[in-house]
């Protein structure tokens, strides 16, 4: 498959970028023209004159701050800011602990914050784009996912109040909420058994989980100049989970009982 050139001499950084949907995020890119600076704590499989590896801490101011110089120092520019770097957790909240609590706002959160104040004035020389990579849990609430689900939701609102902020300087601010995604590690591979993974996938209309190619191609998108008159757009794309409301699938329960009354089931 062939790919236009939309990215050609625009330098991105792509924060947790050596693996999921970062890594995806970081081929389709440089595929596209662009030099891509990774920031992660853990290298990439592989460098090459078009990507760089910077170890980031990026719940640290200056980390962060480091990390744009980089770039700037590597490439010369900074055009696509894309803050896929996140965590999760998995517990209620009378037994959460606060320092998960904590943790989880420190990277999912003020990371972003700390990336995006670094970063928006070089980007400012010429204009650009920010993906930040939220969730469909920052839309609705899941069982036992609170600090993840809060996390989530104040990056949406960021990104909304980001957008009107950069809008002077002609950056453009969007996010994209995956649903379930293969690949990653909050993936549907990582929930146990089979039974496990079925209960993650019977909630998708579509009937499959995305790939992180899939989130990278939304991505590209969203940092190209095709999405150029969208700001504080909240992308979702989960095969259609959020489409539904919760209430049982009638369709399917009259389908069961005809087939139940001729003696099928």
């Amino acid at each position: 498959m062939g790919f236009t050139l939309r990215f050609q001499d625009k330098v991105a950084i792509v924060t947790g970028g050596s693996s999921g949907i970062g890594a995806a995020t970081v081929q389709r890119l440089v595929r596209e023209g662009a030099r891509v600076l990774i920031a992660d704590l853990n290298p990439p499989q592989e460098t090459s004159d078009a990507v760089a590896f910077h170890r980031t801490d990026v719940t640290s101011p200056t980390d962060a701050t480091a990390m744009v110089e980089a770039a700037v120092a590597l490439f010369g520019r900074v055009d696509v800011l894309v803050n896929n770097a996140g965590i999760g957790c998995l517990d209620e909240t009378p037994d959460l602990d606060p320092v998960v609590w904590n943790r989880v706002f420190d990277v999912n959160v003020s990371a972003v914050f700390y990336v995006c104040r670094a970063a928006i004035p070089v980007m400012a020389r010429q204009g650009g784009a920010i993906v930040n990579i939220a969730s469909v849990s920052g839309l609705a609430g899941d069982y036992g996912f609170t600090a993840y689900n809060a996390s989530k939701a104040a990056l949406i609102n960021y990104t909304r109040s980001l957008a009107l902020d950069c809008a002077h300087d002609g950056i453009r601010v969007n996010a994209l909420c995956p649903g379930t995604v293969a690949g990653t590690a909050m993936g549907v591979g990582a929930h146990g058994s089979a039974a496990d993974r079925q209960a993650w996938l019977d909630p998708i209309p579509l009937g499959r989980m995305g790939t992180v190619e899939e989130m990278a191609n939304i991505i590209a998108f969203l940092a190209s100049n095709e999405a150029s008159y969208m700001t504080g757009s909240i992308v979702v794309a989960d095969g259609g989970t959020t489409a539904h409301t919760g209430q049982p699938n009638i369709i399917a329960q009259r389908a069961r009982r005809r087939e139940e009354a001729a003696g099928k089931v």
